[in-house]
């Protein structure tokens, strides 16, 4: 098991069908043998380019611990998610950096 940062932005639809699309991912990543040790939604923000004819996007963020299979068919299933504007998923490296 290895943990990730996976971040997404969703479409700005209204909270509640929002709230479907992150619930969907959630479900994926459980499903799939995976944990979400931490969720952080940051919110409706603009986006510094247009994507997908959109100009806001609604942003969220995992922390996970799962096995890469379950990565992986969570990125399969946001490439083919309509209202995923953008994904990006990242292994986190366990070492902390510190200043010399």
């Amino acid at each position: 098991m290895r943990k990730y940062e996976i971040v997404f932005i969703v479409r700005p639809l209204e909270e509640e069908q929002i709230n479907v699309v992150i619930e969907k991912f959630s479900k994926l990543i459980t499903s799939n043998g995976g944990t979400i040790d931490k969720e952080d939604r940051w919110g409706k923000k603009r986006l510094a380019y247009e994507i997908k004819k959109e100009i806001e996007g609604y942003y969220v963020l995992f922390y996970v611990t799962c096995e890469s299979a379950c990565v992986n068919e969570c990125d399969r299933v946001m490439k083919i998610t309509d209202e995923v504007l953008k994904h990006m998923i990242v292994r986190s490296d366990e070492k902390e950096i510190t200043n010399r």
